[in-house]
């Protein structure tokens, strides 16, 4: 019998539940007083009615759980009286009615995410894997908090609901898909709810500011996805849940970068390793040609640190680090320790505003002429798969100083950048004599100066004249189907004529455009990429790094006609496997002149190429090889497989064959050409990913 006991059933609620009432124990004390009952029992039926009333509430507002499980508690003061069986069966009743519509509710998230699937096109049936929310930041968008551990509700600008799975109380929730390879989650790491107002509670449009690579594949979803493969790309792009992530306080640090042992077999001796400097390539006359290579090493591997924390509740401000060893040191030992240095590749910090929809990055970083394949962001450009560390014969690159603005509209659908970077002019004088480093003595006997070499704590490199920066703007278009971005840069070259008791400065407007498109054939499994760029005076933007310019009679920059282009396929075949065919052509104009019986210039066709194929010629006899490089073009196929993937990273091989091709302007002798062969071996592994 009740009658003659005294029990507790205890209630455990968790922080912040519908009351926002602290994690504590509840004792429900069942005496034998029918008066305490009763009395108790009018209290519950009240708190009932009101439990109703939430219940009705919450349905009409839509609010959606989230996927991983109930994690909300009802919290309420629950009594009951101990001297009839009847009530305990009433109190299980109401707490299988709640139960019950708890049940309910779960099923109608469900039945959301489906509908979220369905719009978005995120469900991927090849790897059966969909997509259970998308973040968003901005002031498009409306955002409830449910609860600790419970999730975050965001209500779509097109009406549409999405739930995300909370895995920490404090932090925002989170919710991962995969996507051909690439993983994805809803909110980046840092993405933490701000509350403010009376018992703390979320406001709408409560989104932290995010980097705008955590959000851009989700909103503007172009079906090109983020970069699969490079461990900067793909681990600040959100992978919450990677190895590497960490939370100092209101900071999140991400670690990035693999540990790379590439070697490559030539059929040509190049001494320049992995890293193809094309325009050294040896015609048959030198003894180069005729000796196969082999060179191995461990220089390119690399680490990348990331720190990136919530200004506001639109703002974001981030830095980035990345370093390699690939830069040889007077100290460096090829035949016993192999002790290349550390090298700066990329360091920059990054501001980001939501509800502005602005990007501002300062620092060094890839040039924003790169191909990208999502916006106009950091860490996302699209970079060939290759092993070769030099990329890609007409691939346009470099990274340097800049300062970048970017604004987007449209949901992130359409991106306007403009960046300000470092000039630093590639000029070709070898047909003028030399006074000293960055000093030519023209045919009319003044000198022109292009640049001085590196001091204090420069290298022992010329540095070139430059009076302004480069100036580069870039729209970039991300409909539902493929990546399309248009660009174009102006480029100043600058010298100084010199003679007895005076002179005068010269600068040239140089310049040029192009563009780049990613067609997702089959998305996250096929695309296509095309990048090319043409203009007067941008060869070092290219791998090949052909000239800028060269100098005309009166000593004036006199910029080089010059284009470069790429196309590629890649495919996935599955989440083990990347296949890659590329082709690449980079090519310099003629810019030259006679005088006084000599030639000068670039590509003159009075140079004397008549000892280019013979051997030792131009060392034992007068024949020579003075051509300049009219293009070089490659072509290449290769595949990674990840055969190790798991909580300890990831670990893969990578094998590649390229044949390359440079060909000579023709002169005196002809137009020498030479092929190069080449067999690229990788193992790396990622700990981060």
């Amino acid at each position: 019998m009740l009658n003659a006991h005294l029990f507790s059933l205890k209630l455990f609620f968790k922080e912040r539940a519908l009351y926002g009432k602290p994690r504590k124990m509840v004792h429900i004390h069942i005496r034998t007083t029918s008066t305490i009952f009763e009395k108790r029992m009018r209290i519950f039926r009240q708190f009932s009615c009101r439990m109703a009333h939430h219940i009705k509430t919450g349905l009409c507002m839509g609010t959606v759980l989230a996927s991983g499980g109930m994690a909300m508690n009802y919290a309420f003061p629950a009594y009951a009286a101990a001297d009839d069986a009847a009530s305990l069966d009433a109190l299980e009743q109401q707490i299988s009615r709640i139960q019950a519509e708890q049940h309910e509710l779960q099923k109608a998230l469900v039945s959301v995410q489906k509908q979220i699937a369905q719009r978005r096109g995120t469900a991927h049936a090849s790897n059966g894997n969909s997509s259970t929310g998308r973040a968003v930041s901005g002031s498009h968008h409306a955002v409830a908090n449910s609860g600790s551990g419970s999730g975050v509700t965001v209500a779509m600008q097109d009406g549409t609901i999405a739930s995300t799975a909370s895995t920490d109380p404090g932090i925002s929730a989170q919710a991962s898909t995969r996507s051909g390879g690439s993983l994805r989650h809803a909110m980046g790491p840092d993405a933490q709810p701000v509350f403010s107002g009376k018992n703390d509670t979320p406001e709408v449009e409560s989104v932290v500011g995010h980097r705008a690579e955590d959000m851009i594949a989700r909103i503007a979803d172009n079906q090109v996805g983020a970069h699969q493969r490079e461990t900067a790309g793909a681990q600040a792009a959100g992978a919450l849940g990677d190895h590497g992530v960490f939370h100092l306080g209101p900071l999140t640090l991400i670690l990035g970068g693999f540990l790379d042992a590439a070697a490559v077999e030539s059929n040509r001796h190049t001494s320049t390793g992995t890293f193809n400097y094309w325009a050294d390539m040896p015609y048959k006359g030198d003894a180069r040609y005729h000796t196969d290579n082999f060179e191995g090493s461990a220089r390119y591997s690399r680490i990348s640190l990331m720190a990136r924390g919530n200004i506001d509740k639109n703002s974001t401000i981030s830095g980035f680090y990345e370093m390699d060893f690939g830069a040889g040191a007077s100290t460096t030992d090829p035949y016993e320790s192999n002790s290349y240095t550390f090298r700066m590749r990329q360091l920059y910090m990054a501001y980001d505003n939501s509800a502005l929809n602005f990007h501002f990055l300062a620092g060094q970083a890839w040039s924003m002429l790169t191909p990208g394949r999502v916006g106009i962001i950091p860490r996302q450009e699209n970079l060939p798969l290759t092993i070769e560390s030099s990329m890609l014969a007409g691939q346009t690159w470099a990274r340097q100083l800049q300062f970048r603005f970017v604004k987007d509209f449209f949901q992130h659908r359409l991106w306007a950048g403009l960046s300000i970077e470092n000039s630093a002019t590639l000029y070709n004088v070898d047909s003028f004599s030399s006074v000293t480093d960055g000093q030519v003595r023209l045919p009319n006997g003044r000198i022109a100066t292009i640049g001085y070499d590196g001091t204090g704590l420069t290298n022992n490199a010329l540095f070139p004249n430059e009076i302004a920066p480069d100036i580069i703007g870039k729209l970039a278009w991300d409909p539902h189907w493929g990546h399309y971005e248009v660009e174009g840069i102006l480029h100043f070259p600058h010298t100084r004529v010199s003679e007895l008791g005076g002179g005068r400065n010269h600068t040239a407007i140089a310049g040029g455009g192009g563009g780049s498109v990613v067609l997702p054939v089959l998305p996250h499994k096929v695309e296509v990429r095309l990048a090319g760029l043409a203009g007067v005076g941008i060869g070092r933007y290219g791998s090949v790094l052909l000239p800028d310019a060269t100098l005309n009679s009166k000593g004036e920059p006199s910029p080089i006609p010059s284009i470069q282009g790429t196309a590629g396929i890649i495919a996935h075949p599955n989440q083990l496997i990347d296949v890659y065919g590329y082709f690449g052509y980079q090519q310099a104009g003629r810019r030259y002149f006679n005088a006084n019986g000599s030639a000068y210039g670039y590509g003159n066709p009075s140079f004397d190429n008549s000892g280019c194929n013979v051997e030792m010629a131009t060392e034992l006899s007068t024949l020579g090889c003075t051509g300049n490089t009219r293009s070089v073009m490659e072509a290449t196929v290769g595949a990674w497989y990840r055969f190790f993937k798991g909580h300890y990273g990831t670990v893969e091989a990578g094998l590649q064959l390229a044949y390359s091709r440079r060909k000579a302007w023709e002169g005196l002798g002809g137009a020498p050409s030479a092929g190069m062969s080449q067999v690229f071996m990788d193992f790396r592994y990622l700990p981060f990913q």
